[in-house]
């Protein structure tokens, strides 16, 4: 498979990459700068591009197979950039003719009840409430889209951070995976191999899928 990745070089990005190459398939990383640092495979191309740009975002996808996304905001950059950027590879692949999209998503938008979001949690911590809520309105934007575009949106437990690639994971449509002490947690690596996962198996279209242990 021929993958085409955005935001290849942040933390889940290289693992996601790492994943994907172990696993036989090719990959292009997008960054802003074109540069990745920690991936050395020759099956492995950086290159520059602007996920805000949807003529970028149709050249640089046009002959690839999928799109995987592990874009966020940089530095202090607005987290409204998220729903700008969905739109805008949404249309991008679509005039290059990519069917398949899994993208990054945020877990405040899972439910931890029947009508409560974990971002509507008192635990949910406020610094991180306008990024969450970005990200759920650039899942809305994807959700909006028709039949044609087979999406998922992949979302990590409420805590990921680096860790050890067990293999090892669950997943919950719409559910804020947690285990039975109520901890919701994922290594990035696992993260990456569910994302890897699931562009290969396509178990979960049209689908906010929680992730966790």
């Amino acid at each position: 498979m021929d993958t085409l990745l955005f935001g290849a070089s942040g933390r889940i990005g290289q693992r996601v990459a790492t994943e994907l190459l172990s696993r036989g398939h090719r990959v292009t990383g997008v960054s802003r700068s074109g540069s990745v640092d920690g991936v050395e495979d020759e099956d492995f191309v950086a290159v520059a591009g602007d996920a805000r740009d949807a003529d970028d975002v149709t050249k640089l996808a046009t002959g690839h197979d999928a799109v995987a996304s592990a874009l966020g905001p940089s530095g202090e950059e607005d987290p409204a950039v998220l729903p700008e950027m969905m739109a805008t590879v949404v249309e991008g692949m679509e005039r290059a003719g990519v069917e398949r999209l899994v993208w990054t998503g945020g877990a405040g938008g899972l439910k931890v009840g029947p009508d409560t979001r974990l971002v509507e949690t008192d635990e949910f911590p406020e610094e991180w409430e306008a990024l969450a809520r970005e990200a759920i309105d650039a899942y809305d934007v994807l959700e909006a889209e028709g039949d044609d575009l087979r999406w998922t949106y992949l979302a990590p437990a409420a805590m990921i951070e680096p860790g050890e690639r067990t293999g090892d994971y669950r997943t919950a449509a719409g559910e804020l995976v947690a285990d039975e002490d109520g901890e919701s947690y994922i290594s990035m690596e696992d993260f990456a191999v569910a994302l890897a996962d699931e562009l290969e198996e396509g178990n979960a279209i049209h689908t906010y899928l929680g992730t966790g242990y």
